[in-house]
């Protein structure tokens, strides 16, 4: 069942029709629609200052976890390099853990540590996947 609530609007504002699946259902089940858009001009929208400054092209310094920063000698011995961002570093060291096979074969998400991992995962033999983040934070100097 379909109502065209036109007659009761503007003749220049676009007419509202009532839908309705059911001719019985209850009024919450009832829902506004607009008709389709034949005949209206396009919608224009204004270019703001961030859309402008995305065209521009230009790069930005990096900020954040992507700015380089200085490392530990710990860290530095294990990445090779005196200043790296977070999520190079973060790559450099699941690189090492896959080329030394130090993931625990029952449970992947374990990372069992050599003397290397040790210096920068606080002395521990074993550490959680999750917890390699916040290991390797005082790292950063």
């Amino acid at each position: 069942m379909a109502i065209s609530l036109s007659a009761f609007s503007a003749p220049d504002a676009p007419s509202l029709h009532l839908l309705s699946l059911q001719s019985s259902a209850p009024p919450s089940c009832l829902r506004f629609a607009l008709p389709p858009r034949a005949g209206r001009l396009p919608i224009v929208r204004a270019v703001t200052s961030a859309a402008a400054s995305k065209a521009s092209g230009g790069t930005r310094e990096p900020r954040g976890i992507t700015k380089p920063r200085r490392v530990s000698p710990e860290m530095q011995a294990l990445v090779g390099v005196p200043e790296i961002p977070r999520t190079q570093a973060l790559k450099h060291i699941w690189a090492y853990i896959k080329e030394n096979n130090l993931q625990d074969p029952e449970n992947k998400k374990v990372i069992i540590c050599d003397e290397k991992l040790k210096k920068i995962f606080d002395g521990r033999d074993r550490v959680g996947f999750l917890e390699i983040a916040g290991l390797i934070s005082p790292h950063f100097l």
